[in-house]
C-alpha cells in the first residue's frame, strides 16, 4: 500500500516557493513603477556644471574611457563593440532626438544604466556625470529649422542666446 507522506512534505515547500515567487514579482512591479517616476523627476534636473573648456575636456576624457567603444568616437552609436550589443547604442549626433532630451534625462540614464549599458553611479561622481552630459551634447548640431524645438536644458538655452 503506497503512502502519500512524500507528497505531504513537498506541499509546504511548493507553497513557500509560490509565495517567494509572488513576493519577487510584486517587488519587480514596484521597482519598475518607481523607476518611471524617477525618469519624470529626472527631466526637471538642471545641469549645475557649465560647459566650460575644462568641463568639456574632462567629459571627453570620461567619454573616451567609458563610452566610446560602444557609442563611437563620433558619438553616432557605431563604436567597435556596438555590433556585439543586444540593443543599439544611442546616437548623440541626431540633433532632433537630442533636443527632446533634457540634461537631467541624460544624467539619469548615465547614472542608472539600462542593459546592456552599465550604471555609472558608483563609477563616476555626480560632477563627472554632468561633465559627460556637457560633452555628449557637443556631438549634435543645432536642431533642424524645419522642426523647431524648444530648448530642453539650460545648456541648450545658453547655446541659443546671441
Amino acid at each position: 500500500m503506497p503512502t502519500d507522506k512524500p507528497n505531504r512534505k513537498l506541499r509546504p515547500l511548493a507553497v513557500v516557493a509560490l509565495a517567494v515567487a509572488l513576493v519577487a514579482a510584486v517587488a519587480l512591479v514596484f521597482n519598475a513603477a518607481r523607476n518611471w517616476s524617477a525618469v519624470a523627476a529626472a527631466r526637471k534636473l538642471k545641469n549645475p556644471v557649465a560647459p566650460t573648456p575644462e568641463a568639456l575636456a574632462t567629459g571627453k576624457s570620461i567619454y573616451t574611457e567609458h563610452c566610446q567603444r560602444c557609442h563611437g568616437a563620433k558619438g553616432d552609436g557605431r563604436g567597435e563593440k556596438a555590433s556585439e550589443l543586444s540593443v543599439a547604442p544611442g546616437d548623440f549626433t541626431d540633433a532632433q532626438a537630442m533636443s527632446r532630451r533634457t540634461d537631467g534625462e541624460l544624467f539619469w540614464q548615465i547614472t542608472r544604466g539600462r542593459l546592456p549599458m552599465p550604471s555609472f553611479e558608483d563609477k563616476l561622481t555626480d560632477e563627472q556625470r554632468w561633465e559627460l552630459v556637457d560633452y555628449i551634447r557637443t556631438f549634435a548640431g543645432p536642431p533642424s529649422a524645419a522642426v523647431p524645438a524648444a530648448p530642453t536644458s539650460t545648456l541648450q538655452a545658453r547655446r541659443t542666446l546671441p
